[in-house]
């Protein structure tokens, strides 16, 4: 059964370069019409994935920091209604770091908010200009000093390993970083995605990305300070004090199920993948027709489940347990890794085994993807 809830807002406040949304800018939104009809779509989720109180509910998609507070209330008391809430419910905001959004939080922390992610990305004007950001650093600055003051928990993300980035830059920056003092924070290497303007950009020879070797020293900088600061990581890109891990994201991580309604929302629920209609105007008449938002809903075969599990749940530095995995999907241990690979990769300390739980370890996390490919069993993966 579903413990977390995600609720997908698809309306982006700028038009940006980098946005998934673009055509999803609007000058106005019907708030009332968006309320209805996520509720509807959230009690259509709840008669087949209820039966747990909620242990957390994120808000995301375009710019979800700009919902009217009085949406982000109704939403909540409804999921509160179907659900109800675990005593230390975690509810997460995603927002960018505008003074417009920042403007919101004293009443998104009074509608229920109680931790919000902000987008800075980079602390850096030039770079945060080159990423197609709308804002500045002294914005966003002033953005995270508000949410410090308005929410128990704040993160805040960077991207690094950049073109050109020394480690004397990242290291400046990052130590600014931590010096703000929030309980959790995200750190991502720069990705170069088939598709996007970065991938063009590279193509024509605009920028080299950074190499592996330049990447990897950054990497292990961003471990060894993390760590001295009391934000070790927990998983390969996030950071916390411990206890500060963010639930919804280990709800992924932890391959458990939840729920997604919005438009282009996803969700995970007793095997089946579902998928909302991405289109606005499509997901308001699927559920005026259906009284849900759902366009896909698949079984996933039991190989498919398994890989996910385990592709998601070695991110974590807890690792998966390996016994575990085998009741739930009643594969034996060596279906679901190969054991050959496990005692090399582990015989050269890219891997630790512990009884029946087994996870990357430091000197494996740089080369993640290349150790997942090595580890886990052919005939999961090609499922």
């Amino acid at each position: 059964m579903a413990r977390a809830l995600y609720i997908h807002w698809p309306f982006c406040a700028k038009k940006c370069p980098y946005c998934d949304f673009n055509s999803h800018v609007r000058a106005s939104v019907d708030a009332n019409a968006w309320q209805t009809a996520l509720i509807a779509d959230m009690r259509a989720e709840a008669q087949v994935a209820g039966g747990e109180a909620l242990s957390s509910i994120f808000f995301g998609g375009g710019t979800p920091s700009l919902m009217p507070p009085h949406v982000v209330g109704a939403l909540l008391e409804e999921a509160a209604r179907l659900w109800g809430f675990a005593d230390d419910i975690e509810i997460t905001l995603e927002a960018n770091p505008s003074s417009v959004e920042a403007a919101n939080f004293a009443q998104l922390a009074e509608a229920g908010i109680n931790r919000v992610s902000l987008g800075i990305q980079s602390l850096d004007d030039e770079v945060l200009q080159w990423l197609g950001r709308l804002h500045g650093a002294d914005e966003a600055v002033r953005a995270l000093n508000v949410a410090k003051k308005h929410f128990a928990r704040v993160n805040f993300d960077l991207i690094y390993a950049l073109p050109d980035q020394t480690p004397e830059q990242w290291e400046a920056q990052l130590a600014r970083a931590l010096a703000f003092g929030t309980s959790h924070m995200s750190l991502y290497q720069l990705t170069i995605e088939p598709g996007t303007r970065f991938a063009t950009d590279v193509r024509r020879g605009e920028f080299a990305p950074l190499d592996d070797d330049a990447s990897a020293e950054l990497f292990e900088l961003t471990q060894s300070m993390t760590r001295a600061a009391g934000l070790p990581a927990y998983e390969t890109s996030n950071h916390s004090k411990i206890g500060e891990e963010s639930r919804h994201n280990l709800t992924y991580w932890r391959y458990q199920d939840y729920v997604g309604i919005g438009p282009g929302a996803h969700g995970r629920r007793g095997g089946f993948a579902t998928v909302r209609h991405k289109k606005p105007e499509n997901f308001l008449k699927a559920v005026h027709d259906n009284r849900h938002g759902i366009c896909e809903q698949s079984h996933l075969p039991i190989e498919e489940q398994a890989a996910e599990s385990l592709l998601m749940g070695l991110r974590l530095r807890e690792g998966v347990d390996l016994q575990a995995l085998e009741g739930r999907f009643g594969f034996a241990a060596n279906d679901l890794i190969k054991g050959d690979k496990l005692v090399h990769l582990k015989s050269i300390g890219m891997v630790w085994e512990d009884q029946a739980r087994i996870g990357v370890s430091e000197t494996g996390r740089p080369v993640l993807n290349s150790v997942l490919a090595e580890l886990v069993a052919d005939d999961l993966v090609q499922a």
